[in-house]
């Protein structure tokens, strides 16, 4: 007994010695030691009461029903009872409820899209290279428990949806779109004319879906008895090329990108009665150049569309009578730089009034237009931002938002009565707070993270307070405990000609002032971004800078100007002079550094991935002088290469601003970079294609400069797949530790 007991005390003191005295290795940084829980990927039933989650068992799936108050639960269905009637069905990945709840939508052996699923060059463990998808679909009917399957000629589907009135359902096959009876399984065409690279039914293409985030493109009205589509022609969309590097003789495939200057797909919009089963076409003026939104109203039979001319300055709601197609101009915004296009937007009466949000008036705010008086009203106010309309709770006339009147690096839930009256901030925890709330508006679902804290997800009621919490992610805050992290410190920047800046600076926990350390600059620096943020950060990036600190280097981020949470003027100056303040800022804010007591100033290295990379490439050229050492991963070289929303949307078109193009592009530049520079891209990178590499390379080596560069096969924009993220960061970290 007394042995055992000695054990047991040398076992506890070896334990509290081992508390944050252990260093952080190169593998854990993949091999899944720092993964949290959360509890994302839950559908709220309609009462609020209830939520439901697809659980992984050994035997299958099961999508089980919880009572939100006390996590007792039962089964809906199962994968068994789906394989039961269909053998084939693979495990269900994804579902969602009709809106009585009486059927699901499940989906099952998901897929790249049959329009995009040429590229054989990715090999099964890498991710695709579009967000779109296609997948088996199976309609659940819990009244009969009875399965029923979607589509045509056995193929898969697209944005399967069931009607609002759980009478049908509609799909997206082979670029057409298609509603199906559920009671007489009877199957129709809503479009015939559907054809690779040519016409696209129901589905945005390429640069919609990046840029605008549509990719299912089509909505049904709220009495399930018409279906408003996107019709998209790409016919006269030049095709872009990337080289499939597979076998004796590389492949090539093909798809519809839009360059900056270059011509867009034309966009329709359709809307199909299933009552008459004809199409008219909304009636939208010919000057129009983008449709990035349409909603249906209070009104069944009035489809809202906004639109967007080129230079994506002047935004038009036109309300579209679904009878005869007739459009009526309602409301329209201008911005003297951009217009963001999100999905801050609610109708909330039948007379078509709404909530939106602006930054008219220096910051973005919520707003309601009241269609009857003819003007708006502001709901918010001051110097901080809204950052995210959460909904409106029409019953008690709460509208809920997520914004950083606190601070621009945190984040926290708010609600505001329609009158804008009676604000209240329901999250009090410093960092970062989101919000999932229920249908009904009882409850919400609170996240919260901290830089040294995981998420937390706690229950609470409408009005702020604390029910019970979901998960508190204890066996990461363990993790957490075992490991030498770095310490963190916010900063602010006061710069000569950049105003001031936020700033993050990690560094080792035993950190000497009176020593010499060498400096990481990691930026992105992107339009509206953000990465000096309290928030809980544990991705490959972060982890890799966490081990460049236990190697001796501080790491910091810079947010310069462009980026977002601090107003108009702060994030839309870049307007036609794309990356020029923002490789300022990060010059002067490496100057800054440089002058600290604690930094070597012959050891300062920038890097950063897609704009980032770009950003990074401009900044070894314009900071010669005190950067010595650059990473530049997939950067744009040009943003002539590009696509239009993106590019034109903050530089203009390349014909009224060429200036602003060749100024900002870092081929032009090359011949100003001094350091150390690695050039890294995936030759199969859909975003930021491998020529932006490919004439950067040129560039440097017509101006004599030496680099080094590194391509991955058949990779994408983020280069991952297999042991491709093991070698890349390992490659990044031998040429810091080599050059720096």
């Amino acid at each position: 007994m007394r042995k055992w007991f000695t054990g047991l005390l040398i076992l506890v003191f070896t334990c509290q010695l081992s508390a944050q005295d252990r260093d952080l290795s190169f593998f854990n940084i993949f091999d899944g030691t720092f993964s949290s829980a959360s509890v994302n990927h839950l559908n709220w039933m309609q009462d609020g009461q209830f939520y439901t989650r697809a659980v992984r068992l050994n035997s299958g799936v099961e999508i089980r029903k919880f009572d939100i108050l006390t996590e007792a639960f039962e089964v809906i269905v199962t994968s068994e009872q789906l394989r039961y009637q269909y053998p084939e069905a693979g495990q269900i990945a994804d579902y969602h409820f009709s809106e009585n709840e009486q059927f699901l939508l499940i989906k099952t052996d998901i897929e790249p899209t049959s329009r995009k699923e040429s590229l054989n060059l990715i090999e099964t463990d890498i991710e695709p290279l579009w967000k779109s998808y296609r997948a088996n679909h199976y309609v659940y009917d819990r009244t009969r428990d009875h399965f029923l399957k979607l589509g045509v000629s056995g193929d898969k589907q697209q944005y399967a949806e069931i009607s609002p009135t759980g009478t049908h359902a509609a799909f997206v096959q082979d670029n057409n779109l298609y509603w199906m009876d559920l009671n007489t399984e009877e199957i129709g065409p809503i479009t015939t004319d559907g054809e690779a690279d040519q016409v696209i039914n129901g589905a945005g293409d390429w640069v919609y879906e990046e840029e605008f985030g549509i990719s299912k493109g089509w909505l049904w009205s709220p009495d399930g008895t018409r279906i408003a589509f996107y019709r998209v022609n790409e016919s006269e969309v030049q095709d872009f090329r990337l080289t499939e590097w597979n076998g004796s003789y590389p492949g090539e495939v093909h798809f519809k990108y839009p360059k900056a200057g270059d011509k867009n797909a034309e966009v329709d919009i359709g809307i199909f009665s299933l009552n008459t089963n004809e199409t008219v076409w909304a009636e939208i003026p010919d000057h129009v150049e983008y449709i990035p939104r349409i909603n249906w109203t209070f009104d069944e039979n009035t489809l809202a569309v906004r639109t967007l001319n080129r230079l994506q300055d002047h935004l038009q709601l036109y309300l579209v009578n679904a009878d005869n197609g007739e459009a009526a101009h309602f409301w329209e915004m201008t911005d003297e730089a951009w217009i963001d296009i999100d999905d801050n937007f609610e109708f909330i009466s039948d007379d078509h009034s709404f909530l939106y949000t602006s930054d008219k008036n220096g910051f973005s705010h919520l707003y309601l237009w009241d269609a009857e008086l003819n003007q708006s009203r502001q709901l918010t106010h001051g110097e901080w931002e809204v950052t995210e309309f959460i909904g409106y709770d029409r019953n008690n006339g709460w509208v809920y938002f997520t914004g950083n009147e606190s601070t621009p690096i945190e984040q926290h839930i708010y609600r505001v009565k329609i009158n804008g009256s009676q604000k209240e901030q329901l999250s009090s925890t410093d960092g970062w707070n989101q919000a999932d709330m229920s249908p009904d508006f009882q409850y919400f679902i609170h996240s919260h993270s901290s830089i040294d804290s995981p998420p937390a997800y706690t229950l609470k009621s409408a009005d702020g307070s604390e029910i019970r919490y979901l998960e508190r992610n204890n066996n990461t805050n363990r993790v957490l405990d075992i490991f030498r992290l770095p310490d963190f410190e916010f900063m602010t920047l006061d710069l000569e000609g950049t105003g001031e800046l936020n700033a993050l600076m990690f560094k080792p926990n035993d950190f000497d002032p009176d020593k010499k350390y060498p400096l990481i600059v990691y930026v992105y620096g992107g339009p509206g971004s953000q990465t000096v943020t309290n928030s809980f950060r544990l991705g490959h990036k972060n982890l890799w800078h966490y081990y460049l600190v236990s190697k001796g280097y501080l790491v910091v981020t810079v947010d310069n100007r462009g980026t977002g949470g601090r107003g108009r003027d702060f994030s839309k100056q870049i307007h036609g002079r794309l990356g020029q303040y923002e490789t300022a800022d990060q010059v002067e804010a490496a100057r800054y550094f440089s002058k600290l007591d604690y930094i070597d100033p012959d050891r300062i290295g920038i890097w950063g991935w897609s704009y980032g990379g770009y950003l990074s490439s401009l900044a070894l050229a314009e900071g010669n002088d005190v950067f010595s050492l650059g990473i530049a991963v997939a950067p744009v070289t040009h943003w002539r290469y590009y696509n239009t929303i993106f590019s034109e949307r903050y530089l203009k078109t390349p014909e009224l601003n060429q200036e602003g193009y060749e100024a900002g592009a870092p081929v032009n530049r090359a011949d100003d970079i001094k350091g150390h520079y690695l050039l890294i891209h995936g030759t199969a990178d859909e975003y930021v294609h491998f020529q932006n590499s490919v004439d950067m390379v040129d560039a440097l080596v017509r101006n004599n400069v030496q680099f080094q560069t590194m391509f991955y096969p058949n990779r994408n924009h983020s280069i991952r797949g297999g042991n491709t993220r093991l070698h890349l960061f390992r490659m990044m970290t031998d040429f810091i530790q080599q050059n720096l």
